[in-house]
């Protein structure tokens, strides 16, 4: 599937015959889940087939299934979804040198062309060739297996569990994000939106060093987690433009010193204009969620200032550090698993609206 439905020749090494056939979640339209069959490319020499034992519910996942658009992709023919996952190997090709089968291993699930300008200047995420699992027409990784090169497949630490392998992908985008803001053990950070990606925001700033985090959201249950998971403080905030001024000195006065980096992960108009009038002269503002496509936001006063806005795509060369983060111990999402599912056509229904329902649901993970 990774493959996207390519296949090529190679010699593989069994781990042990398949005998059941290959099922899958396939969106086949709005609201509507449906596991069936799913045929597996042949495996090539650099590839591996994985029987998946873990997948993480994204939001990108629920708006193709509420909407079968998620941004510019629209799902046109059925599609499997998901795309944060971990395994274990059953096959792997010839030219498989690093695993064997029965390791355990997370999947990174975007396949870069390594060819483009992007790619070799080392910003892979870019790639405008991207196969990325679930990302039309890419098919997903919620299956009993799937083939994927090996090269993005991780070997987990005795001490990670698969669940917390699935958790590497949102996590990535946590890391990616302090990695583009250069935080350290001198950066302050201010969160704009506690769900999972502001969540695992707050443990990547901390594993990295910043000496205090703000987070802000208007939920109370969201703030209380994150104060419980790293942050030093939680401002609750509203929608309204016109408390933005008074929110803006209530996040100040709890941050003590200046905010040096601002992580909006939500990317509605008010969220981007907190972040710009917070932000401290010099300071960054990454913008990692992607809520809104078009919006009104003060940038002339925030380029007077010199902030600087960035963006953050996905992530880069993030799997190894996520994983010594867990192995470390100086990152635990397990407390961001609060749901679990098995992997029948009831329980894939009971998931994803459990997911989009939010409340005290953040992580809806299935076990297959």
């Amino acid at each position: 599937m990774g493959k996207g439905g390519q296949s090529c020749n190679g010699v593989v090494r069994d781990a042990k015959p398949v005998e059941q056939e290959n099922m899958a979640a396939w969106l086949v339209d709005v609201n509507t889940i449906k596991i069936l069959p799913f045929k597996l490319p042949a495996i090539g020499p650099n590839d591996v087939r994985i029987r998946i034992k873990a997948v993480g519910i994204c939001g990108s996942d629920i708006h193709y299934l509420k909407t079968m658009k998620c941004g510019d992709f629209q799902v046109k023919d059925p599609m499997v979804i998901g795309h944060e996952c971990a395994g274990i190997v059953d096959k792997v090709g010839s030219e498989v040198k690093h695993l064997v089968p029965g390791d355990r291993v997370a999947v990174e699930p975007g396949i870069s062309c390594a060819r483009c300008q992007q790619c070799k200047g080392g910003r892979y995420n870019l790639c405008p060739d991207m196969k990325f699992f679930a990302t039309p027409p890419v098919h997903g990784s919620l299956a009993n297996q799937i083939v994927h090169p090996a090269d993005l497949c991780f070997k987990l630490p005795e001490n990670v569990s698969l669940e917390e392998g699935a958790m590497c992908e949102p996590l990535s985008v946590g890391v990616h994000a302090c990695r583009r803001a250069n935080v350290d053990p001198e950066t302050t950070v201010l969160i704009i939106g506690a769900g999972p990606i502001g969540l695992v925001s707050v443990l990547a700033a901390r594993a990295f060093g910043a000496p205090r985090i703000v987070i802000v959201d208007m939920d109370d249950k969201r703030l209380a987690m994150a104060k419980s998971l790293g942050a030093d403080e939680a401002v609750k905030v509203s929608t309204k433009m016109e408390d933005l001024d008074d929110e803006v000195a209530e996040i100040k006065e709890a941050m003590i010193s200046e905010v040096d980096v601002t992580f909006d992960c939500v990317g509605f108009n008010k969220t981007v204009s907190t972040g710009l009038n917070a932000t401290r002269p010099g300071g960054k503002v990454c913008l990692v969620g992607m809520g809104h496509g078009v919006m009104t936001v003060p940038l002339t006063p925030a380029a007077a200032r010199e902030v600087d806005v960035v963006g953050v795509f996905r992530y880069q060369k993030t799997w190894p550090l996520c994983l010594e983060f867990l192995r470390s111990g100086k990152i635990d999402v397990k407390p961001l698993i609060t749901h679990r599912f098995g992997f029948t056509e009831k329980e894939v229904e009971e998931a994803f609206a459990t997911s989009a329902r939010g409340g005290n649901a953040i992580k809806v993970m299935f076990k297959l």
